[in-house]
């Protein structure tokens, strides 16, 4: 026990609270239980201790554990509540659950048998993470995901500026003088290519110039593990899906030929789409569908954009410019918005704004006589009418 008590401390000592993620104002914190669930190294455990520093004045009312420690290869969950409890903690915070065998279980007795202990538990395995909260933790949690940086964020944790959120609505219809404002203090420009490339999970920070090998790593992971781990999908499955990935790292979007990516990969259509599903829930791609009432695992997606641009260029130096705006705008807009693909242009949000991406020479052809209709175009700062700057829309989150 000492030994996780020492972990705590020397880790709650070195937190930095400059920045603080989007996500930890939306988080209702006086829930008994609450679960968060989001890709490795976009913040989570970061974010756990800065809500201990910043709320808990006696920090041992809180304790802080993370279950890949060597400690629970020998004791358990209840074994560390029953302790935190009768020596009077209110909190136990506990990372990477998805580690821990059996631990919704725990967690569940912990809920029902401690009910003046508060429980915060996150995990990077969001496979694991929803397949166990379906089957035993339904109707005592509350569920949040955690994104990775938003272009605003990482202007932020860059020291570039602090610039607030903007909702989608401020954007369609003030995108001008938005755009105005904060181009006159920030070349949005030069900063937008470095997050489009390297700027969506924090560890870039970490990493330097190997930040694509741990990006590899955590892909590969994703890959090798955890779908196998959740899913009854053929013996090759890993196989496949490596070849998936890359198959899709080298074309443009376009409206998936479900057939051909099945002769691509010598496998059946059930498969495939289930691979894609997995991956999907895995933050792995995003998919999208002809309307959000036509998604279902084994439903043929109209295309797939991979989860962020990160991922892209992590998998292909030469990433596709096209796919690259698409892939950042639906990470943006994919945060608070349901997302499929119109019959004309590229993707619409909540089934009323149509969007239509491209360069800063994209024209209104391919939409034309659609009411709330948008060109989004790239290497621009200021837009004008209808047509808004790519960047901008990292504002939102």
């Amino acid at each position: 026990m000492d030994r996780l008590f020492k972990a705590y401390g020397r880790l709650l000592a070195g937190t930095d609270m400059r920045f603080i993620r989007y996500i930890y104002d939306k988080i209702n914190w006086d829930n008994r239980l609450i679960v968060i669930k989001g890709a490795k190294g976009v913040g989570k455990t970061t974010m756990l201790l800065q809500h201990i520093k910043r709320c808990f004045p006696n920090a041992e009312k809180a304790l802080y554990a993370s279950l890949d420690h060597l400690w629970f290869s020998t004791h358990t969950i209840l074994e560390l509540a029953e302790y935190h409890y009768t020596h009077g903690g209110t909190h136990l915070f506990l990372d990477e659950v998805h580690k821990y065998k059996g631990w919704q279980q725990e967690i569940k007795n912990i809920y029902d048998s401690y009910p003046k202990l508060h429980v915060v538990v996150t995990g990077s395995s969001m496979l694991k993470i929803e397949e166990s909260l379906v089957a035993d933790l339904s109707r005592r949690h509350r569920l949040y995901t955690m994104e990775g940086l938003s272009f605003r964020e990482y202007l932020q944790l860059e020291q570039v500026a602090e610039l607030p959120v903007v909702p989608i609505e401020e954007i369609l219809h003030n995108h001008f003088t938005l755009a105005s404002q904060i181009t006159s203090e920030v070349k949005v420009l030069h900063h937008f290519e470095k997050y489009v490339k390297f700027g969506y999970y924090p560890f870039y920070r970490e990493e330097g110039d190997g930040f694509f090998d741990r990006l590899q790593q955590v892909i590969d992971t994703i890959v090798t593990s955890e779908i196998p781990a959740v899913s009854n999908i053929e013996y090759d499955s890993v196989y496949k899906a490596k070849q998936l990935l890359a198959v899709l790292a080298e074309q443009t979007p376009y409206t998936l030929n479900i057939s051909s990516l099945c002769n691509a990969l010598q496998s059946s259509r059930n498969n495939v789409l289930k691979l894609l599903d997995l991956m999907d829930k895995a933050a792995l791609i995003r998919r999208l569908y002809a309307s959000a009432e036509g998604m279902n695992t084994l439903t043929k997606p109209e295309k797939i954009l991979f989860y962020n641009t990160n991922l892209m260029y992590c998998l292909t130096p030469k990433a596709d410019t096209g796919t690259s705006r698409e892939t950042y705008l639906a990470s943006q807009l994919g945060v608070a918005h349901q997302l499929s693909m119109p019959a004309k242009g590229d993707i619409v949000a909540d089934g009323r704004w149509l969007f239509e991406v491209g360069g800063k020479k994209k024209g209104f052809s391919q939409i034309k006589g659609v009411e709330e209709s948008f060109v989004v175009a790239d290497d621009m700062e200021i837009g004008y009418g209808n047509k808004i700057p790519l960047w901008l829309f990292g504002m939102m989150y």
